[in-house]
C-alpha cells in the first residue's frame, strides 16, 4: 500500500510542477512579454554600440549614426522637391 501512496504523491508533485511550467511558458508567450523582451534587447544593443565597456560615449559611432540619418532626411527632402 505504501508504494501506491508514494506513486500518488509523486504523480501529484509532477502534476504541480507541470502546471507551474505551463503557467511560466504561457506568461512568456504573451505578446506584451515578447514585445518587452524585444525592446530590452534593442536597448541593450544600442547601449553596446554607443558606449564603451567603461560607460563612456563612443562619439564616432554616434556621429556616424547622426550623419546617416541626416543623409536619409536630405535625400527624402530632395525627392519631395523634385515632384
Amino acid at each position: 500500500m505504501s508504494n501506491i501512496s508514494a506513486l500518488e504523491a509523486d504523480i501529484a508533485a509532477r502534476r504541480t510542477r507541470l502546471a507551474r511550467t505551463l503557467n511560466e511558458l504561457t506568461a512568456k508567450a504573451t505578446p506584451s512579454a515578447i514585445a518587452k523582451r524585444q525592446v530590452d534587447q534593442a536597448k541593450a544593443r544600442f547601449a553596446d554600440a554607443t558606449t564603451t565597456p567603461e560607460g563612456d560615449l563612443r562619439v564616432e559611432r554616434v556621429a556616424a549614426a547622426v550623419a546617416v540619418v541626416a543623409v536619409i532626411v536630405a535625400i527624402k527632402l530632395l525627392r519631395r522637391r523634385r515632384r
